[in-house]
């Protein structure tokens, strides 16, 4: 009876149309037409293609110590100690205070992670001898070193090779039109010691590098600072850190840097700083950052600029440069001793020109009325917990997060797309309370404002983790008035090349890293205390904010995917891959990428996910996940989430929500501590980013609505304790079924003192009960926590690695990858894991190979892509050979390759599957289809070595939607082509005559052309899959398919019966 009511309500949740909704705006033209281009603004554009190059001139010695000239125009080139300067301006202040009158300009080109011979920027941005020229630049001081001094003594004489060439060309390029110029060497700062981070190993080499810069600085005559040696004696004798990280300076870090540099190049102590004139240049250095790194490039020099790069861009830079100029003056006036107004005179900058606004807007409705647009569940109710009219500062909210207490922080950003010059960002995060428990909120509160398009935060440290693109950054309320009084750039250098693809989707993993990820288009290059970490087009990052280690995984040519979480057992899942547990082996050599997913399960248009497994939900619901989709439709969907021999896959149920109203944007989805889901909705009528100018004014900065879910009927959850629970109870958490709950009490547990923690999970984890239904699932959390407090228990891991539960087991094969340093015999134990009877667990060892990254964790990669592997399992074998630990050891290894054939022959396998497979990937358009009301599915397979389908006959109604799910298990290629009645023999016979065609042989589809074939698949490569989506032919009959792969077709064929 229950099952048959559940199938009533299925259907009544896929009956709603899509044709339900609205034309969205964006395809509706207005007529407006563009406004006309001013040919004086090409001059503003630093594109790579066009801007100015410097002319060679004869080179010019530097001698120190160094004596200015009036109006000289000094740059700053190189990494990331240069980069983060322009936050602290301690010596660009000095340079002015020294030389009141001189009106010097001082312009920041450094770059994190840049190195001398490496330097990525986004598509078609100008380069650094372009923005030289643009400043005119007379002095150049440059940092590099650091990055490259992680190659050691062996990378040390290309470094040297590398630096000659870079200073014999620099010298003789004149920026400013006349002359050479002046260069100055800046050496790497000496590393230390900080807790967590043991950053003084490197010194060594840093020293080796330092050496080699003062070599060829006097080999060219140009200057040089010996910052290491300075630095390294101040760290020796300085009782508190110098350093963020133990390799990036603090405050006091770069007040010292400030001093050895003016000292050494103009050979007399500095002054005291002038804070009001340092005040000023951070001003300065704050406007200037945005023109020459401003968010969103892809759409002001890449690829998209077409439409709007002009109008968005080009009056924007323009008023940027005189904004600087501005405050070039006050500079100027200020180390003059001159007095200067409070507010700064921009009276000069003229206004930006109106926008073109071409396309058209959706419905903008109150919030009461965009609830009535809903078509709701009948098995739950929708009710709106806060908005815009009872909480002003809740506009634009883009995520949530559920605090300790049991509160609801929302980051807003009423400043995205886009800071344009004459406007401050003020992005906040807000706390919503509901004090009554009547599932409203009824007060609100600031925590931090005056952010940066704020696309995402967690709670960590006693803090809050934030993205700010290009930095993540880290928020601390100290003195307990609930507002951030501490901010931190912890890293810096992610992308910006399209604001909301930046750094997003934090969240903790089950064992403690901060995980996040970027979309398409970016170049990131993040200097850290381990070396540079480079990655660009799409991928993830795993950060351990104990250690500061950052480490990237994941990349491939991807889309801007929202929307991460993790099932019971740990396996990641987010949307762009939907799997994404496959996809966690190590990058590949920068700036190489992983192959692109193909056949597997990945696509956009979908902001969030939460898998359900509170009590108070409906039961067939429980261990699916529920999704919110803002494109093509905006809905609230239900999920299964399926094992597969590979991996898992998702099956689209039904729609929880389904709005009419295309202004609703759901962006993030969590469940609450009342057990009720809570929707974000970035309500807005305008959708879309390169379809609308980024100024236009249509963009809504007040709304921002944030809906809950809750089965009617349902008792409302009450949330264990968390904050302020004792270390017992924490633990006690850990054993209930809400992963809510395990979550936010392992983020409380990972903020307590460790040692403290570590003896009562010791204790937690002998008294747990074998006989308990889920024993292994509380060791498994057991294994998580300890690794979240740098923690390891060998004999726990040993019994999960050995016990009977394949999911137990692939959980610890996961953590093996972290842990295999403590085992003596950790060699042993991955070949035993490498051929488990799980396709799962090899699935986990296959990747954990390439953080081992030794000759004998390739020799267990080998003996697992010997054994069946299809999909995901395929695609993690691959990418763990491509990672860049593991590929040297057998890429254009002769010898390796002899002794191994079999990974020549996988991968020959894995490109030809890659190449025969659909180009097209996995898109909003076929999730939408995929949730047609009536959607007929059909699976059909070949029949393995038999040259038949394994279904011969299916019945469709006329009209009906259609999606054939073809599967090829075969070592043979084979297709799927449904043709017309009678057509059977004539397409087949064709078919045959393309066999005598060289150039159809080439391409391998021999699909002849023909008004007879219905539908196609590609050729379907071995071990690989493909759906056709489809409306059945409107005339009813027997429609045929075949395999059209020559000769197949005459015995490999089924009927498809339209009535």
């Amino acid at each position: 009876m229950f099952s048959y009511l559940y199938s009533l309500i299925a259907i009544f949740v896929l009956v709603q149309s899509v044709d339900a909704q609205s034309v969205d705006g964006r395809n509706q033209k207005t007529g407006n037409k563009p406004q006309p281009e001013d040919p004086s603004l090409a001059k503003f554009a630093l594109f790579e293609k066009n801007a100015p190059r410097p002319k060679i001139t004869s080179p010019v010695n530097t001698k120190l110590p160094l004596q200015l000239r009036r109006r000289m125009s000094i740059a700053y080139v190189g990494n990331t100690l240069l980069d983060r300067s322009q936050d602290f301006g301690y010596l660009e202040t000095l340079l002015h205070q020294a030389h009141p009158n001189y009106d010097l300009r001082v312009r920041n080109f450094a770059w994190s992670a840049d190195a001398v011979d490496l330097q990525p920027r986004p598509a078609n941005f100008a380069d650094t001898d372009q923005h030289l020229v643009f400043a005119e630049a007379d002095v150049i001081l440059v940092a590099f070193g650091f990055n490259e001094s992680f190659k050691g003594e062996g990378g040390l004489n290309k470094f040297r090779t590398d630096l000659d060439k870079y200073l014999r060309a620099t010298k003789t390029k004149a920026f400013n039109g006349k002359s050479g110029p002046i260069i100055i060497l800046l050496s790497p700062i000496s590393n230390e010691n900080i807790k967590g981070v043991n950053a003084a190993v490197n010194n060594s080499n840093l020293k080796l590098y330092s050496d080699a810069m003062r070599d060829i600085a006097g080999m060219h005559q140009v200057g040089f600072v010996d910052l290491f040696s300075e630095t390294e004696k101040a760290m020796k004798f300085t009782r508190h850190d110098l350093t963020i990280n133990g390799c990036h300076l603090n405050d006091d870090g770069y007040r010292l840097f400030a001093g050895i540099v003016f000292n050494q190049v103009f050979g007399y102590k500095p002054p005291v700083v002038n804070e009001e004139l340092r005040a000023a240049v951070l001003e300065k250095n704050k406007q200037f950052f945005r023109r020459y790194r401003p968010v969103n490039t892809f759409y002001y020099t890449g690829d998209r600029n077409r439409s709007y790069g002009y109008l968005d861009f080009l009056p924007a830079m323009r008023n940027f440069d005189i904004m600087t100029a501005n405050r070039d003056k006050r500079i100027w006036d200020i180390a003059a001793g001159k007095q200067v107004r409070i507010t700064i005179d921009d009276s000069n900058v003229p206004s930006l020109p109106k926008t073109t606004q071409s396309r058209g807007a959706n419905r903008l409705l109150s919030p009461r009325d965009e609830l009535k647009e809903f078509e709701i569940d009948p098995r739950f109710d929708v009710n709106l917990f806060a908005s815009e009219n009872e909480f002003p500062d809740l506009a634009c909210p883009i995520q949530m997060r559920w605090d300790n207490r049991g509160r609801l922080w929302v980051s807003c950003s009423t400043t995205y797309p886009h800071i344009y010059p004459g406007n401050e960002p003020d992005d906040k995060i807000i706390i919503l309370e509901d004090t009554n428990g009547d599932g409203k909120a009824d007060s609100s509160s600031i925590f931090a404002d005056d952010l940066h398009i704020p696309l995402s935060f967690e709670f960590g440290n006693g803090g809050v983790y934030v993205s700010e693109e290009p930095h993540l950054t880290f928020l601390k309320d100290t003195d307990g008035d609930g507002r951030a009084d501490i901010r931190k750039k912890l890293l810096t250098g992610f992308g910006c090349e399209d604001s909301h693809h930046a750094l997003h989707d934090f969240a903790w993993t089950p064992d403690g890293d901060l995980i996040f990820r970027e979309g398409v288009f970016h170049h990131s290059q993040i200097e850290t205390p381990y070396g540079p970490v480079r990655q660009q087009n799409s991928g993830w990052f795993r950060f351990d904010p104990d250690s500061h280690r950052l480490t990237a995984f994941g990349t491939h040519q991807s889309t801007n995917p929202w929307g991460v979480t993790f099932d019971d057992w740990g396996q990641h899942m987010a949307s762009y891959p939907v799997y994404a547990q496959a996809f966690h082996a190590l990058d590949p050599v920068y700036p190489k990428q992983h192959p692109r997913p193909v056949g597997l399960r990945a696509y956009s248009g979908t902001c969030g996910q939460e898998f359900v497994d509170f009590p108070n939900w409906p039961v067939e619901m429980q261990g699916g996940f529920v999704k919110v989709r803002y494109k093509p439709s905006n809905r609230i969907e239900f999920h299964k989430w399926n094992e597969s021999d590979y991996g898992f896959v998702e099956e689209y149920v039904g729609n929880i929500v389904f709005s009419k109203n295309l202004s609703f944007i759901p962006v993030d989805l969590r469940y609450g501590p009342d057990g009720a889901m809570y929707v974000c909705d970035w309500y807005n009528p305008i959708k879309g980013h390169a379809q609308y100018s980024l100024r236009d004014n249509r963009r809504d900065r007040v709304s921002g609505r944030i809906f809950r879910i809750m089965p009617k009927g349902s008792k409302l959850q009450e949330m264990p304790q968390i904050a302020d629970a004792k270390i017992p109870q924490l633990l006690e958490v850990l054993k209930r079924r809400e992963y809510r709950y395990r979550y936010w009490a392992k983020r409380e547990l990972r903020g307590r003192n460790s040692d403290e923690v570590k003896t009562a999970l010791d204790t937690w984890v002998d008294s747990l009960d074998p006989n308990d239904s889920r024993y292994r699932h509380h060791q498994i959390e057991a294994v998580w926590m300890y690794r979240g407090i740098n923690a390891v228990n060998l004999m726990l891991l040993t019994e999960l690695l050995e016990c009977d539960d394949h999911h137990a087991r692939a959980a610890a094969a996961h953590q093996f990858r972290y842990w295999y340093p403590h085992f003596d015999d950790s060699r042993k134990i991955l070949k035993k894991l490498a051929n488990d009877v799980s396709s799962l667990v090899r699935m986990e060892t296959a990747i954990a190979t390439s953080y081992i990254g030794t000759s004998w964790s390739l020799e267990a990669l080998i003996q697992i892509l010997n054994q069946p592997n299809i999909g995901h399992l395929s695609y993690a074998i691959r990418t763990a050979l491509g990672s860049h630990t593991l590929e040297p050891l057998w890429k254009g290894r002769n010898d390796i390759l002899v002794k191994y054939p079999e990974i020549g022959k996988f991968i020959t396998a894995f490109n030809l599957r890659q190449k025969m497979s659909p180009k097209r990937r996995y898109t909003a358009s076929d999730a939408e289809f995929d949730s047609r009301k009536d959607l007929k599915i059909v699976k059909i397979s070949a029949v393995k070595e038999r040259m038949l389908f394994d279904v011969t006959r299916f019945e469709v109604k006329a009209r009906q939607p259609i999606r054939i799910d073809f599967i090829n298990p075969d070592a043979t290629a084979h297709n799927l082509v449904i043709v017309a009645p009678g057509a059977e023999e004539e397409i087949g016979q064709a078919a045959n005559e393309m066999a005598k065609d060289p150039k159809a042989v080439q391409k391998g589809q021999f699909v002849p052309k023909s008004k007879k074939v219905i539908q196609a698949t590609r050729m379907v490569a071995p071990l690989s899959a493909e759906s056709l989506r489809f409306i059945a032919p409107k005339n009813p009959g027997e429609y045929p398919y075949l395999c059209t792969f020559p000769g197949h077709w005459v015995i490999m064929k089924g009927v498809m019966v339209v009535k």
